[in-house]
């Protein structure tokens, strides 16, 4: 099984092109910390991977990626020669990515992150005692809210 899961900060802009057949692709190269530190030297050690993305997730990988931003990236490593300037080869890793997910969002003009879940300004006044207990309501960002005292846990 060639199965890899990495999460590190982009180290780069992504880069977007296309192939000669139209086919969206986009690079960019992330720098994981590895656990534990070199017992040597006492420093945090990094290694540094490219990732590759196709098709519709290259798309939302250059459009919403920057340097810096925090991922986890889910896919498989592929191996290529490559003949070097020197007429050396040499062999690189690439991972081809399966999956992006954006763990650390851009910062809007607000200061505050563009993804963060904001409750919805006014909540449902309390029902009375007597009264049967109210029915879920879906606030305005899309959740239901829920008495915690509804929850079986």
């Amino acid at each position: 099984m060639n199965k890899v899961l990495l999460i590190g900060n982009l180290t780069r802009d992504p880069e977007m092109r296309s192939t000669q057949a139209g086919v969206p692709v986009c690079n960019f190269s992330i720098a994981v910390n590895r656990r534990f530190r070199n017992q040597q030297t006492g420093q945090q050690e990094t290694d540094f991977f490219n990732i590759v993305a196709w098709r519709q997730l290259a798309e939302l990988c250059s459009r919403y990626l920057a340097k810096g931003r925090k991922v986890a990236v889910s896919g498989s490593i592929q191996t290529r020669t490559y003949e070097a300037q020197d007429g050396s080869k040499r062999t690189a890793f690439d991972i081809v990515a399966d999956e992006v997910e954006f763990l650390s969002s851009p910062q809007n003009a607000g200061g505050a992150p563009s993804g963060e879940y904001r409750p919805a300004a006014s909540s449902p006044a309390p029902a009375p005692a007597a009264a049967p207990r109210p029915q879920p309501q879906q606030a305005e960002t899309g959740f239901t809210q829920v008495d915690d005292d509804e929850l079986p846990f």
